[in-house]
């Protein structure tokens, strides 16, 4: 019989190396920045822990209130960001999360909560559920920190997503409709760029790369332990038969963004779907920037990433938004 601490039962590189004795290897370079005042915007940023029992932990970020536009006296919207990592890699502390949020923070005017939920296989799928759940009520509590209670919109609160943070924004975004925030919170909208979804039905032209697409659906099960009906569980697949209603989400606007991507179907698929269960044209924005997957974090000056951060800030501040994707 093998070393279970040698034999592999799942592998997606760069991401994640897991092997019969529980043992993980998580491959991509470890590059973690503490909190800081950055150079280049002027932004504060600080850790702050949320809950002792699992650890649960934010970044905040608070923009250089001399810069901002709203004047002394406003506050700012509060916006919930949830990383990426496909439920299994990534920190609030990575140093291209912490770049990407800094920009955020200071070209929206915006008050930044960057969760660093619990990872899986250690924590598996609901716990990042469980911990965004926590980070938003934490959040909405007007006395939850003094960044928040003093400069905080807590009814104007904003939940953004990016790949696997983008179906944790979704699910949290969900249970808002069906239970209150603390304090008359309020979530005026969520933002999901290139989120996570699957389904089992697949339309033609709809994998990209087959050898991807199959290490993104066996990874949905790894991450949730194995304990899953499947890619039409509704968690992975919101549009499946049988899921709830995404007129029931809990916010007044949506802004999905997509890149050309191995998701890209599945979050058209999701923007059909909100427009079909009785979203408004108007309350619904759809982004294709016909990217790749990480152009936003990669190449943050590019054409598109500067558009679509545009888009962000209107989105935030209370505009509406263009329906033109950029050329």
């Amino acid at each position: 019989m093998g070393d279970p601490d040698a034999e592999i039962s799942f592998e997606f590189v760069p991401l994640i190396r897991y092997y019969r004795s529980g043992r993980v290897e998580r491959l991509l370079p470890q590059d973690r920045v503490p909190p800081s005042v950055d150079d280049a915007t002027g932004v504060g940023s600080r850790d702050v822990t949320i809950d002792t029992a699992t650890g649960l932990w934010a970044r905040l970020y608070l923009p250089d209130l001399s810069a901002c536009p709203a004047g002394s006296g406003r506050k700012l919207p509060v916006v919930l960001s949830l990383h990426g990592g496909g439920f299994v890699v990534g920190s609030a502390a990575d140093a291209v999360e912490h770049r990407f949020v800094n920009r955020l923070c200071a070209r929206a005017h915006v008050l930044v909560v960057s969760v660093d939920y619990r990872l899986a296989p250690e924590h598996p799928v609901p716990a990042c559920y469980d911990d965004a759940w926590s980070a938003l009520r934490w959040a909405a509590a007007a006395s939850a920190d003094p960044w928040l209670r003093d400069h905080g919109d807590k009814e104007r609160v904003f939940v953004l997503g990016y790949s696997a943070g983008g179906n944790v924004a979704h699910s949290i975004t969900l249970r808002v409709g069906a239970e209150e925030l603390p304090d008359g919170a309020r979530v005026k909208g969520m933002v999901l760029l290139h989120p996570y979804f699957l389904s089992d039905k697949k339309a033609d032209g709809e994998v990209k790369k087959a050898w991807v697409r199959a290490k993104l659906e066996e990874m949905w099960s790894f991450a949730c332990g194995g304990r899953t009906t499947g890619l039409d569980d509704p968690r992975i697949n919101p549009v499946a038969d049988g899921a709830p209603s995404l007129r029931s989400l809990g916010c007044d606007r949506v802004l999905v963004c997509l890149a050309d991507d191995e998701l890209e179907h599945r979050g058209n698929a999701y923007y059909d779907g909100l427009l079909e269960s009785g979203w408004t044209e108007d309350a619904v924005e759809l982004f294709v920037s016909g990217e790749d997957h990480e152009f936003l974090h990669r190449e943050p000056d590019s054409a598109k990433a500067v558009v679509l951060m545009d888009r962000l800030a209107a989105l935030f501040r209370g505009n509406h938004l263009s329906r033109t994707p950029p050329a």
